[in-house]
């Protein structure tokens, strides 16, 4: 059996990086062993072609997405199973999964510490306005009201988190003790928990000084935050995004930022990814922008590569997945968070 894997190339200086050709999360050994062919590649557009007619496992990470759409599915006949070497499988068409029959799984809760870390890390970058220091620091700079006049206490500001499930709860655990007021929306956990209060949509977008996206990129959520909704947050509030960057419009972001109503956005997820080099978000101002490695702790990669490795042996073995685990099966939707609400 022929499972194709996408990973970022190696770089001298990543000794210890799991997600790539190099390492490939240890899978050469595991399935060398197991009698099955693992190719590794790092460019899905030169390299991915000659693999499709009979492939039957692709694996990629949402940091290094293969876009699996229908044009790639139709290429690709023998392709039964559909990895994310991690959490989010918006980069698969889950309607041509689901047409051909394709099973998509993820690695659930390998990585919601490490993004809930570096979301609580954003929020803080940007009320204390360490950028700007920082970029005095490097400089030579030492202009003190050009950092101070744009820097504020996290403590007595309302905190909203769009999205509750395990990222978004473990945000609101994390920021609790900064004495702040916490308010949460999510159709699906509307528990009130960490001090979290749950809102609706227009008072979380139109009351939160700071507003933190942790829901699955869905039909109902892609450019969710448009240019009305943007314009309808608080002036002067802070976005922060480390769930997919095609829940903001891109063009509208980079407007409202322009305009002084937003004062600061922050994340490392981008549409597409990896995002091109005259990408918007590259340039506009008051922004805390990173590339996508959230979820890419050494620790999570430990995580994504122990749930790979189980994903494949509950494969080979013709047993069922762990249900967490399972956004498409049989032909339907498994995950409530992708279902069509």
């Amino acid at each position: 059996m022929k499972i194709v894997a996408l990973f970022p190339e190696t770089q001298k200086d990543n000794n210890n990086q799991l997600l790539s050709t190099e390492k490939a999360l240890g899978l050469r050994p595991f399935l060398e062993e197991k009698g099955h062919e693992l190719v590794i590649i790092s460019d899905t557009e030169s390299q991915l072609e000659p693999h499709l007619k009979d492939m039957s496992v692709i694996i990629s990470s949402p940091f290094f997405p293969a876009y699996v759409n229908e044009d790639l599915i139709q290429k690709a006949p023998q392709l039964q199973l559909a990895i994310t070497a991690g959490v989010g499988s918006d980069h698969v068409d889950l309607d041509a999964a689901i047409n051909h029959n394709i099973s998509v799984v993820e690695v659930t809760g390998s990585n919601v510490v490490s993004v809930a870390e570096h979301a609580v890390m954003d929020i803080l970058i940007l009320l204390r306005n360490f950028l700007e220091g920082h970029r005095q620091a490097v400089e030579g700079e030492w202009n003190l009201p050009k950092v101070g006049n744009h820097a504020h206490d996290l403590e007595g500001k309302t905190v909203g988190i769009f999205g509750f499930g395990r990222i978004g709860q473990l945000v609101a655990q994390r920021l609790q003790p900064f004495d702040v007021k916490l308010q949460h929306h999510d159709p699906l956990h509307e528990e009130q928990l960490h001090g979290s209060q749950s809102v609706s949509f227009e008072e979380l977008v139109e009351t939160s000084d700071i507003l933190t996206i942790h829901a699955p990129l869905t039909k109902q959520t892609e450019h969710l935050f448009n240019r009305e909704l943007l314009n309808k947050m608080k002036r002067g509030a802070y976005l922060v995004n480390t769930a997919r960057g095609k829940i903001v419009d891109r063009d509208a972001l980079k407007e409202v930022l322009e305009s002084d109503h937003l004062a600061g956005y922050a994340g490392d997820v981008w549409y597409p990814q990896p995002a091109p080099s005259d990408h918007p978000w590259r340039t506009m101002p008051k922004q805390g922008m990173t590339i996508h490695y959230s979820g890419m702790t050494l620790e999570a990669q430990a995580r994504i590569e122990e749930g790979v490795k189980d994903i494949l042996t509950r494969f080979f073995e013709n047993r069922p997945m762990q249900p967490k685990d399972v956004i498409v099966e049989g032909g339907q939707i498994a995950s409530s968070s992708y279902r069509v609400k």
